[in-house]
C-alpha cells in the first residue's frame, strides 16, 4: 500500500507545486485551475466557460462522487490545480484526483473537542483551501491557523491565533494578498473583540494584528459611548468578529473584508452609538493592517445584521465612466454599490422585503429607520424584515449582464431585548430573546432572483417555498446559473428567464459555492453536498440525511 501511495505521489509531484501570486491574480485565465474562492481574485462567482450550456445541460450527468467524511457539513468551496482538487471542511482536508475523485491523501484536522461547547454550528467551515507556494492553508474551529504540504498534506506549521475558551473560533479561509497571509475570527455572539491578522506564510509569524473596535486614542473609539447604562469597557467585548473572508485589488493594494455585528445587540450596553468598526466594509493596507477608507452598512445595528458577506469587485459604467466597484449583498436587505477606492456609497437598493429601514440616504451613507428600532428599544417584542437578506453564501456577478443574481431571504427576525450583566469573556452576550415566524406548506420563503444592483430592478424573480436556499450561485457564458436547495437538489437555472432547466438530487443538502473548470478539454461542474449550519439544519431538522460527499458532473455524450 506504501509503494501505491508512493508512486501516486510522484507521479503527482511532477505537475508542479509551485502556485504563485501571478497565478492568484490571473485565476481564471487558465480555465483547468480554479485557485481562488468565488471563482477569481474578485468574487464574482463567474466563468466564461460555455461548453455546458442551455441547449446541452439536460444530458449533464455525475462523473463522479466521493464521500468527505463529515457529519456537520459542506459550505465551502473547492480548489483545482495542477489536476488535483482540494477540499476542506471542518474535519478533515482531502487532495482528490480531478479526473476520478480518487483520493490522493487526506489529514485530518485536530482541534480541542471542548471548544464544541461554544460553537452554536458544530465544526463548520465556510470560503475555501487557501494555495500559495506549494502550501495550503486553514483554519481550525478551536482558533489556529495551519500550514500543509499540497503535495502530501503534511502538517507544516501551526500556530494559535486566540484563546477559544474566550469564545474566539476559526471556521473560515484565509487569503493571501501582496505575499501576506491574512485571517479573521468569529465570535460576534459572544464578549469578543474581532480583529484580523497578517501572518508571514512561509514560516506562520505574526505581522500585525488590526482590531476592529478601536482603543481609546484611535479613530473611531468614539461611537463606543460611556453611559449610565453601558458596560464599563464596552469596546472590549463589543463584538465585531470576521468571521467570512476577504477580497484584494492589486493594483490598489487593498483588501476588502466585512466586519460583524455589535454586542450586545440591545444597543444601551455599549453606550448607543455607532459602535465602529461593527457593520462595516474595512478596506486595509495588507503589508501593515492600516485601515485606508470604511463604510458602515448598519450604524448601531440592533438587529444581529452582520456584515461579513462576500465583497464582489468589478468595474461598471457609471455616468459614461468606468468604475472600481465593490458589491455586496447585505444580511439588512439591501444590495449596495461601493466605490472601492475610497469608500464612497454610489447605490444601494433593497433585494428583498425591509422593514427596519425605508432606504438608504446616498447622501449621508445612512439608512432612514423606521419605528420599529424605538419600539424594540422600548421593550416591545417586534417583528424585523430581513432575518436575513442573503444567508452567509455567494452571489454571482456577470460582467457582460451586469446583473447579480442571489438567494434571498424574505422571513422575518423576530426579537425582544432581555436584561444583560457582563460577567466573563466569551460568555455569550446577546441580550435578547428571539424566536421564528411559522411557516405553513407552499409559504413563499425566498427568491431566486436577477438585479440591476444600480438601478434595483429586478430582471426576474422566482419564489421558493417552504424552506430558503442557503446556497451560493454560480453564472457561465452557457446562460446557466447554478445552486442548490437545502433539500438537496443541485439546478440549473435559466440567466434570461430564472427557469429550472436541469436538477439533480444530492444525498444531503447543497449550501457550498459550486465551481466549474476544464480537464482535458471538457466542461466539468463540481459541488460539495452537506447539511450543515445552524439555519440549514434547523429548516431542513430529519428530512435530509446528513453525511456529506463531493460531486463532480459533466456531460454525457451524445
Amino acid at each position: 500500500m506504501k509503494k501505491i501511495v508512493a508512486a501516486v505521489l510522484l507521479s503527482w509531484s511532477a505537475l508542479g507545486m509551485a502556485q504563485t501570486a501571478d497565478e492568484l491574480r490571473n485565476d481564471g485565465k487558465n480555465t483547468d485551475n480554479v485557485l481562488n474562492f468565488g471563482m477569481g481574485p474578485k468574487l464574482q462567482m463567474y466563468s466564461a466557460l460555455s461548453q455546458i450550456n442551455k441547449s446541452n445541460v439536460k444530458r449533464l450527468v455525475p462523473l463522479w462522487s466521493t464521500a468527505t467524511m463529515s457529519e456537520t457539513g459542506e459550505l465551502a468551496q473547492p480548489v483545482v490545480y495542477n489536476g488535483v482538487m482540494y477540499l476542506v471542511n471542518g474535519q478533515w482536508t482531502f487532495a482528490l484526483d480531478v479526473a476520478t475523485g480518487k483520493q490522493i491523501w487526506r489529514t485530518q484536522v485536530e482541534y480541542d473537542r471542548a471548544v464544541l461547547r461554544i460553537s452554536t454550528s458544530g465544526a463548520i467551515y465556510r470560503g475555501a483551501p487557501t494555495l500559495y507556494k506549494g502550501k495550503l492553508y486553514r483554519t481550525t474551529l478551536d482558533a489556529h491557523l495551519v500550514a500543509l504540504d499540497m503535495q502530501t498534506g503534511k502538517q507544516l506549521w501551526k500556530k494559535p491565533f486566540a484563546n477559544f475558551k474566550e469564545g474566539y473560533k476559526g471556521v473560515a479561509s484565509p487569503m493571501i494578498a501582496n505575499g501576506v497571509l491574512i485571517s479573521g475570527t468569529s465570535g460576534g455572539e459572544h464578549a469578543t473583540r474581532g480583529f484580523l491578522v497578517g501572518w508571514d506564510p512561509e514560516t506562520g509569524n505574526e505581522l500585525w494584528r488590526k482590531h476592529m473596535i478601536p482603543a481609546p486614542g484611535e479613530p473611531g473609539h468614539e461611537t463606543w459611548q460611556k453611559t449610565a447604562d453601558s458596560i464599563p469597557d464596552a469596546w472590549k467585548i463589543g463584538g465585531a468578529s470576521t468571521w467570512q473572508t476577504g477580497s484584494y485589488d492589486p493594483e490598489l493594494d487593498l483588501v476588502y473584508w466585512g466586519v460583524g455585528n455589535a454586542g450586545p445587540y440591545d444597543a444601551k450596553y455599549r453606550g448607543n452609538g455607532d459602535a465602529l468598526y461593527t457593520n462595516c466594509v474595512v478596506a486595509i493596507r495588507p503589508k501593515t493592517g492600516e485601515i485606508v477608507w470604511h463604510y458602515q452598512y448598519t450604524p448601531n445595528d440592533l438587529y444581529d445584521m452582520d456584515a461579513t458577506n462576500e465583497l464582489v469587485l468589478a468595474e461598471i459604467r457609471i455616468d459614461g465612466q468606468m468604475r472600481k466597484v465593490v458589491l455586496n449583498g447585505n444580511k439588512n436587505g439591501f444590495l449596495y454599490v461601493i466605490d472601492r477606492t475610497n469608500g464612497k456609497l454610489i447605490a444601494a437598493h433593497p433585494m428583498t422585503r425591509v422593514t427596519w429601514a425605508t432606504h438608504i440616504d446616498l447622501k449621508t451613507g445612512r439608512p432612514v429607520l423606521t419605528d420599529v428600532a424605538d419600539r424594540l428599544m422600548k421593550g416591545e417584542e417586534v417583528e424585523v424584515f430581513p432575518q436575513r437578506g442573503t444567508n452567509a453564501i455567494m452571489f454571482a456577478f456577470n460582467p457582460k449582464t451586469n446583473l447579480a443574481y442571489l438567494n434571498t431571504w424574505d422571513l422575518p427576525r423576530i426579537q425582544k431585548f432581555v436584561p444583560y450583566k457582563f460577567q466573563n469573556l466569551g460568555e455569550p452576550n446577546t441580550a435578547t430573546a428571539g424566536r421564528t415566524s411559522e411557516i405553513n406548506p407552499g409559504d413563499v420563503v425566498g427568491y431566486h432572483l436577477a438585479m440591476d444592483p444600480l438601478t434595483g430592478m429586478f430582471k426576474w424573480k422566482i419564489p421558493i417555498t417552504d424552506m430558503a436556499s442557503s446556497g451560493s450561485v454560480l453564472a457561465t457564458d452557457g446562460g446557466l446559473l447554478f445552486t442548490g436547495m437545502p433539500t438537496g437538489e443541485f439546478l440549473a437555472l435559466d440567466e434570461e428567464t430564472g427557469k429550472t432547466l436541469w436538477k439533480f438530487k444530492t444525498s444531503s443538502s447543497v449550501n457550498a459555492p459550486p465551481i466549474t473548470y476544464t480537464h482535458k478539454g471538457l466542461q466539468y461542474i463540481t459541488v460539495a453536498s452537506g447539511l450543515g449550519g445552524s439555519l440549514a439544519r434547523g429548516q431542513v431538522g430529519s428530512k435530509v440525511p446528513q453525511g456529506s460527499s463531493v460531486w463532480t458532473f459533466a456531460l454525457m455524450p451524445e
